[in-house]
């Protein structure tokens, strides 16, 4: 035993060796954990976020429900105003944009069901399987005239309920009829006269995110590139390829703007300012996709140790600053020509990497830079063929024959920008 005990390293030792191994375990525990609060931060701020853009809605909600039943209930004498407030509520939790479609499909919804209803009651009396009957002919009849999603449902709901209620309730197709038309007209009249959003600030809080997103992976993806980090520019290009949220609630919000500046008087001045946004949004999706190349090809050019000339991280921190740029001269409603201006720096220095020497992905790099200011200056309101010229102008004379590798060589020229117009 004695042999045995002699045998086993010392207290002393064994905890050297625990502090030998600790040194890494507690580097990985503390990366985890550091990881773990950023997330927990980030996921409580997105949903802060999302409060933030729902608030808007669920105040139009609530007043919508309760003017519903309140007119159904008082001014029409619905003892039970049920469906006044859920076709209003329904109505409001349509895509935003897609308000006024979804009453129309409300009331055609009801009118099916109503119908179906009715006329198989009538041939075939009420019972578990004639309900069944009611309900798979309304889904069948509504799908075959190509109906929407919510003309199917609202329509075999309302049959559900004649079917079920008819022999209780008398007289009930009139009040269904009523209470859609009640319930779905106030909640336009909430959304376009009583509580009418402001467009653009609906707007601009959807467009944050996407446009943040967009500009702080490129400004990841610029110090990658500085620092050879590989594994920073790929998580820069996961991140951005879960891009699909931010990009839809941008599009609804353009849709359900121009839906506000339709309707509401009140924002009818509005109308010539959203038509930026409106016209950005496809140029926006273009350049958050080329953005992907460009730094999946910078991955790449990590990989493939390849030079990575100087002016090449500062193009893609000015194409990240172009995006700001973008957006909050949106948002206060300027001539984005500080972001122009930006866009044009990017393919100058893009131009002076290209002079400096760069290999196959870094010439795709190059490339993508290009193109993606294309998109930007496109945003910003100019035509496409003029972006070119523009882009063309400031990257210089290295797409002319004569241009291109003979000139890699030669002096870098200045990050300047032609003057637009």
């Amino acid at each position: 035993m004695a042999l045995a005990r002699d045998r086993r390293p010392s207290l002393l030792h064994r905890a050297g060796l625990r502090d030998a191994g600790d040194d890494v375990d507690t580097a990985r525990i503390a990366e985890a954990v550091a990881y773990l609060r950023h997330r927990g931060r980030a996921t409580l701020r997105d949903r802060l976020h999302q409060v933030h853009l729902a608030t808007g809605l669920a105040v139009q909600a609530g007043l919508a429900a309760a003017l519903a039943w309140i007119v159904s209930h008082h001014l029409l004498g619905n003892p039970q105003p049920v469906f006044a407030p859920i076709s209003a509520v329904g109505t409001l939790a349509a895509s935003v944009g897609q308000r006024l479609r979804r009453t129309v499909e409300l009331i055609v919804g009801v009118a099916v069901g109503v119908f179906l209803g009715d006329v198989l009651i009538y041939f075939l009396g009420t019972g578990g399987w004639q309900l069944g009957l009611v309900v798979t002919a309304a889904i069948l009849l509504t799908t075959f005239f190509g109906a929407s999603v919510a003309v199917v449902i609202q329509a075999a709901a309302t049959a559900v309920l004649i079917v079920t209620l008819s022999p209780s309730t008398e007289d009930l197709e009139l009040p269904r009829f009523v209470d859609a038309f009640v319930g779905g007209g106030i909640a336009l009249l909430v959304t376009a006269i009583l509580l009418p959003l402001n467009p653009l600030r609906v707007i601009n809080r959807a467009a944050r995110p996407a446009l943040d997103l967009l500009a702080d992976q490129l400004d990841v993806c610029a110090q990658a590139l500085r620092d050879r980090d590989r594994g920073a520019a790929q998580r820069a290009l996961d991140r951005l390829r879960e891009n699909k949220e931010e990009l839809a609630t941008f599009t609804e919000a353009i849709e359900g703007a121009k839906e506000t500046s339709t309707l509401s008087p009140a924002r009818w001045h509005r109308r010539s300012e959203l038509t930026h946004y409106a016209e950005a949004a496809e140029p926006i999706d273009r350049a958050m996709r080329n953005s992907g190349t460009l730094i999946r090809r910078s991955v790449t050019m990590i990989e493939d140790d390849e030079p990575v000339p100087d002016p090449m991280p500062d193009a893609v921190v000015h194409l990240a600053e172009s995006v700001r740029l973008l957006r909050h001269e949106f948002a206060v409603g300027d001539e984005p020509e500080r972001a122009r201006e930006r866009s044009l720096r990017a393919v100058s220095e893009a131009g002076r990497a290209y002079d400096q020497g760069v290999g196959f992905s870094g010439s795709v790099v190059i490339a993508q830079v290009r193109t993606t200011a294309s998109d930007l200056l496109v945003a910003s309101g100019i035509e496409q063929e003029d972006a070119n010229r523009l882009i063309r102008q400031a990257f210089g004379d290295k797409d002319k024959p004569g241009g291109g590798p003979a000139e890699q060589h030669a002096a870098p020229k200045p990050p300047t920008a032609p003057p637009l117009g």
